[in-house]
């Protein structure tokens, strides 16, 4: 994988508040939502980056709307490779949508029993609950 950061345009002083400034992050269908959790309203401070390919393209923010460079919520996911694998593992290869997982991947009921020839639901495969047959 290559390293995200290499292609984002940025400045100096949005690297050094990524690193820096106290954020959250959650996986969320098609990127990653950032709470700034440094404002006193971190509520007030949460956005949706975009993530194609393995690289953070775009950010709801108003400072990435505003200026030509990468925002600091695009440089904060590019810089935590994890996250970027995270949110890699929610795309779904056959161009359906991401369902919520609650609590259904938790149990053991499921429609792969209506699959035949033992394949697997893609649930199932994700979480590793079940494999390909050989």
């Amino acid at each position: 994988m290559t390293n995200a950061f290499t292609h984002l345009d940025t400045t100096r002083r949005v690297v050094k508040r990524a690193q820096y400034e106290a954020f959250e992050f959650e996986c969320c269908d098609g990127g990653i939502r950032v709470r700034n959790c440094s404002h006193a309203e971190p509520a007030e401070h949460e956005y949706h980056v975009t993530v194609d390919d393995g690289i953070p393209v775009a950010c709801e923010c108003p400072a990435d709307a505003k200026y030509s460079s990468a925002c600091k919520y695009r440089v904060a996911v590019a810089i935590r490779t994890p996250l970027l694998d995270a949110a890699a593992t929610q795309a779904v290869a056959d161009g359906g949508t991401v369902v919520s997982d609650g609590d259904a991947a938790e149990t053991d009921e499921c429609d792969c029993t209506d699959l035949g020839d033992g394949f697997p639901c893609w649930e199932c495969y994700r979480t590793g609950k079940r494999t390909l047959p050989e």
